[in-house]
């Protein structure tokens, strides 16, 4: 089962405040205990949106539509990510509450969001097999 860990974002990282190295070397212990584990996929911090770009399918068959950040709610806005694979719900669970404050201060948030398995989208055999396909492509990819 993969989870994904969602650190939402401060007004503090919306501004562009980069996290203490205090901060920074405790996120590094965490990670490393993932990895050792053998739990973790992917873990990123992601830049304030004052440079991101949202892209929105307002009519049904249109053109999307373009909007330039910032982009306001700080809270509803994704400042990272740490993607594991583990056996459980609850050990999502368990490793989601080991991770260190996200901004320190007091106002991290995380939000824990079970990935879904493409059977968990179909049971189409022919589709199935053409992601298994493109997934070992990916993997090739990233050997090389």
């Amino acid at each position: 089962m993969r989870f994904m860990m969602i650190v939402k974002a401060t007004a503090d990282s919306e501004a562009g405040v980069m996290p203490s190295q205090e901060l920074v070397e405790a996120m590094q212990r965490y990670n490393e205990e993932l990895v050792k584990a053998g739990v973790l996929l992917a873990a990123d911090g992601l830049h304030a949106s004052a440079n991101a770009i949202r892209i929105s399918y307002p009519e049904p068959g249109s053109k999307p539509k373009i909007t330039d950040g910032p982009f306001t709610e700080a809270k509803e806005i994704i400042a990272g990510y740490t993607l594991i694979e583990v056996k459980s719900r609850e050990e999502a669970i368990e490793w989601a509450m080991r991770m260190p404050d996200p901004h320190g201060y007091g106002q991290g948030e995380i939000e824990l969001r079970q990935v879904f398995d493409p059977t968990d989208l179909t049971q189409d055999p022919e589709t199935l097999a053409k992601e298994a396909t493109l997934r070992e492509q990916l993997e090739r990819l990233k050997r090389t």
